[in-house]
Order: structure tokens, then sequence, then C-alpha cells
């Protein structure tokens, strides 16, 4: 009694009119979208700027599609070119068959392309775009779902996928959903990296060393389930032996990097930084930093440069008082000294903290003059007349 199965689809293809829209090339699609949501998220994060994965994806995304499907034919060359098959349908890549190995290794030239042209480095978006392209592999396995190809050995496990198509010598039955397996292999991978990036600050694409090291490992067990048709080598299937060389190289990669270049890069995006650098001094130039006080002090409206400017020019009283002498110095009372301290001989005592030492004497020879006029009643005031000349050219020469 059948308890439990996971259904296959009847029909990989749903028409919209006379547009044919392919569950294998929507999944393809809905995982590249979101790999490059995410990819933009992290880049973003890392002190990137926004748009700059799309950008390098227009080149990466083409380089990965031919990349797989390059893979796909080549080591599967028996199914396009062996007796009885047709070459032309190497080229119907919405049937099925692109290799992950090839799609990851020609897509990162195109992804080394894309970042030479914006003029930063390929390890850091490689770290930012790990989690992303596992979960796109997590969602492009559906397509096989589709295409009911991929799967494993005989089970009746409760989640064995049934299996009803007869095309390309398919044997209807009940088998291993490997699709479903190396889906949730991919999240679980996804995760992993995401938790490891956040607690170690992985950098130097080691993060995207840690994705392909843990993908391989899942890969494995996974690929030595499936019953499609192969190549071998040694009693191993191809794709094998490629997870075991492809996780060594991870690892080795993973364990120098972390030696020769530990910690992470503080600038993957110069331009992003560059902007960055003038805003943030911007700000603190208006939060009131260093130059503050200067700027503000060489304002034409500025209340700071106002009174100094005055006790400079004389024009207020605070130029001659003790605070402005202490700070200025001593210094020869000028021609207009004696205008700025007549209207403080109305203050009493304070004439004589304002008044310069000239201004003290010629008051002396004014007084001495006036008091000389007053006696002045005899043939002697042409003398006195005489004396108060030279009395107010001494004063004149004083002051």
């Amino acid at each position: 009694m059948e308890l439990a199965y996971i259904p296959s689809p009847s029909s990989g293809v749903l028409y919209l009119g006379p547009v044919p829209l392919r569950g294998y090339a929507f999944s393809i699609l809905a995982g590249l979208f979101v790999a490059l949501w995410i990819v933009d998220r992290r880049w973003v994060a890392r002190g990137g700027q926004k748009g700059t994965a799309w950008d390098i994806a227009f080149w990466a995304v083409p380089f990965g599609l031919v990349g797989g499907r390059l893979y796909h034919v080549i080591t599967d060359y028996q199914l396009y070119f062996g007796e009885g098959r047709n070459w032309v349908d190497a080229f119907k890549i919405w049937e099925g068959g692109l290799g992950i190995w090839g799609a990851v290794a020609l897509g990162a030239v195109g992804a080394w392309i894309g970042c030479r042209r914006r003029g930063i480095a390929l390890p850091p978006y490689a770290d930012a775009l790990a989690p992303g392209l596992a979960l796109a592999q997590a969602i492009g396995r559906w397509g096989n779902w589709f295409n009911q190809e991929l799967y494993g050995r005989e089970t009746d496990l409760p989640w064995a996928l049934h299996i009803t198509s007869t095309a390309g010598g398919r044997v209807p039955g009940y088998y291993h959903p490997t699709f479903l397996y190396e889906s949730l292999w991919c999240v679980g991978v996804a995760l992993l990296v995401i938790w490891a990036d956040r607690r170690f600050k992985l950098g130097h694409g080691r993060a995207f060393a840690l994705y392909v090291a843990a993908y391989c490992a899942g890969r494995f067990w996974i690929e030595y389930m499936r019953v499609d048709e192969a190549r071998e080598i040694l009693g191993l299937r191809l794709n094998n032996w490629t997870a075991m060389f492809v996780f060594v190289l991870a690892v080795v990669y993973f364990v120098m990097s972390a030696k020769l270049r530990p910690g992470r890069e503080t600038v993957v995006e110069p331009g992003a930084a560059a902007t960055g650098g003038a805003t943030g001094g911007a700000t603190d130039g208006s939060a009131g930093g260093d130059d503050a006080p200067d700027a503000a002090g060489s304002g034409s409206g500025s209340g700071a440069t106002e009174p100094e400017a005055a006790g400079k020019d004389g024009k207020d009283g605070k130029a001659d008082s003790p605070e402005a002498k202490e700070e200025a110095g001593p210094k020869k009372p000028d021609a207009g000294s004696k205008a700025d301290a007549s209207p403080k001989e109305k203050d009493g005592a304070a004439d004589k903290d304002a008044a310069g030492p000239g201004d003290a004497k010629a008051e002396d020879a004014e007084a001495e003059t006036a008091r000389a006029d007053s006696e002045d009643t005899g043939p002697g005031a042409a003398d006195s007349a005489d004396a108060r000349s030279k009395d107010e050219a001494g004063s004149a020469k004083k002051s």
C-alpha cells in the first residue's frame, strides 16, 4: 500500500497561449534573481555601492550559463554525439543539463571581467555571492523535478519520488529524490556560510571557499546515489572525482588565505569608500569638528570677529581698558586718544584709569597756562603768552 510519496508533474511545460513556460527554465531564473538580490544586499553591507552586483552579473550570468552547458555536453558527450543521437540537442538547454562545476568556473571568469571594469577585486565579491549562489542552486534543482531527471536508486521511503515518464529510457517507479536532497543541502550550506561569515568575519574569498567545500562534501554522497547515465573512472562517477578534487582545492585555499591574509577587507569598492568619506567629512564639519571654530571666525557676520576687530581699531571704550592693554601690550597714545578720553572726564576717577601719561601732562600744562593768564595784568603778558605758546607746543608734541 502506497502511504506517501512525492509526485512528479505530468508535464514540465505550461503553455501560455503559444508561449511555452518551462519549469526548468523558471527554476533557474528564480534562483538567479534570489542570488542577485542577496549578493546586492551583502555587497552594500560590506561597504560597496548598491547596484554593483547587478552590473557584474551582466557578465557573470551569461558566462555561467555557457560554462554549465559546456561542462555537461563535454562530460556526457555520448548523449549528443553518440550513435543515433542528434548533436543539435546539445543546444537545447531548456531540456536540462547544466553542470554546476562549469557554471561556477566560467561564471567566475565573467565575474572577474565585471569586477575589473568596476575597479574592484574578485574575492570580496565572491564572499558576498557565496550564500546567494547556494540558494540559487537550491531553487534551481527543482528544475530536475519538472523534467523527472537525476533521481537516485529505488526506495520505499515515504518521501520517495514517483517517476511516471518513460522518455529517454526511464523506468517508472519510486526513487530517492536526489534533487530534493541537494536542494536541502544547499540551503544548509547557505545558512552555514552566513553564520560563519558573521561569526568569524571571513574575508579575501574564504566565505566562498567555505561554500565550495561544504557543497562538494554534500554533492559527493548525493552523486553516489544517482542512477542516471554518467561516465565513470575507477568505479566512481566523474562528478564524484570532480567533487573530491574541488573540495581539496577549496580547503587548501581557505587555510592558506587565513595564514597569508587574515581578517577582512576594509574597503571593497574604492568608489563607494570615496563617496562615503566625503559624506562623512561634511557631516563631521556640520556637527562642529575641529575646523568649525575657524570657519565661524572667518564669516563676515560672525559675532566673535566683530569685537576683536573693533578693539584693534580703537572705535569703542574697550580699546583703552586695562583688559585690552593686557592683551595688546603698552602702546603710545595717538592723536585721537585725547578725543577718546574727553568724554570720560565726566566720570571722575575713571579719567585717570582711561587717560594715558601724555594726556595727564597736557592737562597740567593747560591749567598752568590758564593760571598765568589770570595773573597776567602787567607788562609780563607778552612773556606769559610766549610761555603759553611753548607749553602748547610741548603739549602737542607730548600728545
